[in-house]
């Protein structure tokens, strides 16, 4: 009698999946709507990249942070940048001890709230460059240097920074380079009619849903793992670089209105960004490789951050989002095999 064996990493894949439905399912009991936005938040987290969210004040943004870390079992935290927030109140500070006992004294590094697995930066663009960079220096290292020792970061580490796209007095716009850090750029829009309807009646009563806790922290390195070997066939790697490629308008084959409406357009960490982002999209699915629609489907928040528009653009009233759907539109998919599935427990095993 033969025994069939179960590739572990295939076992792992379903876990993920199964996981992947039931957080949706309990973020759905406290966040009403919004679920695009949720799901590139667990996209991003999978695929151990940072969020840049936008929106208005009121669309439970914090809600949904804190939320889907309650149900990963994270640390939370939560800052709120101002004008005067100083990198020390981000990453912590070296404080003078006595020991009682002997007399002497020696520094102690006390840690700030950037010592968290998810850490909100709340209108990060409400305070200056300096205090900004020690954020993005703690996201790209994923350590804080103080007093010359490095302070690891919590594994997993995700930060979600929030920007108000409606009150530019006194604050510090992120420069290009450091939006470029991020791995999503994501839009969080007005809910429908149905859906304001159930915020006032879930906010306005006496009942708190609960959530129950779906994968424990440890856990989730090793799924961070397992979604990077998700095989991408040549055929979406050529895809991903087509489109990150044809934003650049100095390229051979730029598209005509590329020359005319980008200055700069994106660079290799966008391409990177679209293939993780496509396998842990393929991964949460329960799919066993990367396809074109995956990558399709996440070019906008992956791209629209890292495309530097014209003035010509502006006047014309085209954004970011606007070329990327011309650009989805006009560059061609070339013929090849798309999907690599029959090969995913060989590629696993490997």
């Amino acid at each position: 009698m033969s025994v069939q064996t179960v590739d572990p990493d295939l076992a792992a894949l379903a876990r993920l999946k199964d996981a992947h439905d039931k957080l949706r399912e309990q973020i759905a009991q406290v966040v009403v709507g919004q679920e695009a936005v949720i799901e590139q938040l667990m996209i991003a987290i999978f695929a151990r990249g940072h969020c840049m969210l936008e929106g208005v004040p009121g669309l439970a943004k914090t809600l949904m942070v804190s939320t889907l870390a309650g149900c990963l079992s994270l640390q939370f935290s939560r800052i709120q940048f101002t004008p005067d927030l100083m990198p020390s109140d981000i990453t912590g500070t070296e404080v003078l001890q006595e020991d009682r006992t002997t007399g002497a004294r020696r520094l102690e590094f006390v840690r700030g709230p950037v010592f968290a697995n998810v850490v909100l930066a709340d209108e990060i663009n409400r305070t200056p460059p300096k205090t900004q960079a020690a954020l993005l220096e703690a996201m790209q290292e994923r350590q804080v240097s103080a007093g010359g020792h490095r302070h690891p970061l919590p594994d997993p580490f995700f930060v979600l920074a929030t920007q108000n796209p409606i009150e530019q007095e006194g604050t510090y716009p992120l420069p290009e380079a450091q939006l470029d850090r991020f791995l999503f750029k994501v839009f969080v829009g007005y809910p429908s009619p149905h859906e304001e309807r159930q915020i006032y009646r879930l906010t306005t009563s006496g009942d708190v849903p609960q959530v129950m806790q779906v994968l424990s922290g440890a856990e989730i390195p090793p799924l961070q793992q397992l979604v990077r070997r998700v095989p991408v066939s040549d055929h979406c790697l050529d895809y991903a670089m087509s489109l990150v490629r044809h934003t650049r308008p100095h390229e051979p084959d730029a598209l005509p209105y590329i020359s005319k409406w980008i200055a700069w357009g994106a660079g290799p960490r966008a391409g990177q960004a679209l293939i993780l982002a496509a396998k842990a999209r393929a991964a949460l699915a329960g799919r066993t490789s990367v396809s074109v629609e995956d990558l399709r489907a996440l070019a906008h928040p992956v791209l629209r951050h890292r495309l530097v528009l014209t003035y010509t653009a502006q006047a014309e009233g085209q954004t970011a989002d606007t070329i990327i759907s011309k650009l989805l539109h006009d560059v061609p998919e070339h013929s090849g095999i798309s999907a690599v599935d029959g090969q995913v427990a060989q590629v696993f095993r490997s």
